[in-house]
């Protein structure tokens, strides 16, 4: 094993881990026991995430316990403590074929979720204008704990269209400039410089907002070393943000009592 495993590698893992862990466990006992059963040498338990100071594998076992929480497998308690919801239902999915069963019910899953994150995208370029984009931006700031937020798009302030405060802990202040782009496509490494290139001597934070993506190199180009950081949101984790927010996104939570007769057969 020279690389880490795609992501559908480990679903099956994971519920194995909780089934020889007895139906429940901590982050790092579900991550110690995914390693063991899955043989992960050194090698691959030592790859960073990006710049953060979580490991690629432990992310991505995060990732992969939420699918399987959202798609109704597992549960996890206040405590960060995951458990089997039904032991019948994942001993069918580990069983031979039961892993067809369970990638048709995550890639469902992933279906629905980039239906939602697409359609809000698809009201954003059709039904809002460049300067209401902007506003929309300026209210998702405020949203976020940004102060003195201000659009200064509108008089082509350098390809700046907002600025503002951000504060760490109530103590520290960063002074941010933001670009945003509304529009289908890839934001390049050249409007990452031409950005960075509208900071100089203004701030040293900038973030870039577009309802798009951005090239590979963007990215590189964002992190590069000897320049300053340009922070990034692309259209799925804005969708993602809004949602969170509740931005233009309605959550619908439907109540489903059950009763529980076995807690009842104790006093018998």
């Amino acid at each position: 094993m020279k690389e880490i495993p795609k992501r559908e590698a480990f679903f099956k893992p994971v519920l194995q881990a909780l089934v020889e862990l007895g139906g429940s466990g901590t982050n790092d006992e579900i991550n110690n026991k995914v390693i063991s059963l899955m043989n992960i040498p050194e090698i691959i338990l030592n790859i960073m995430h990006g710049d953060t100071l979580q490991t690629e594998l432990s992310y991505q076992l995060a990732w992969v316990r939420t699918m399987l929480k959202n798609q109704g497998s597992i549960e996890n308690s206040q405590r960060g403590v995951w458990s089997i919801i039904n032991m019948d239902d994942v001993q069918f999915l580990l069983r031979k074929g039961g892993d067809k069963t369970l990638i048709d019910r995550i890639n469902q899953q992933l279906e629905d979720e980039e239906n939602w994150k697409e359609k809000i995208i698809s009201v954003i370029l059709n039904k809002v204008t460049p300067s209401g984009f902007e506003r929309l931006i300026q209210r998702f700031l405020r949203e976020k704990g940004f102060e003195q937020v201000e659009v200064t798009g509108r008089s082509n302030d350098g390809g700046i269209d907002l600025r503002g405060i951000a504060k760490i802990n109530g103590i520290l202040s960063f002074h941010i400039i933001i670009q945003c782009k509304r529009y289908v496509g890839k934001v390049s490494s050249k409007e990452i410089r031409d950005f960075r290139g509208a900071m100089a001597g203004r701030t040293d934070k900038g973030l870039f907002i577009t309802t798009g993506n951005f090239t590979h190199n963007a990215l590189a180009e964002a992190t590069r070393d000897g320049a300053p950081t340009i922070d990034l949101i692309d259209g799925n984790k804005l969708a993602e943000k809004l949602k969170e927010l509740n931005l233009g996104v309605k959550l619908e939570i439907v109540e489903k009592v059950s009763v529980d007769e076995e807690w009842f057969e104790r006093f018998e």
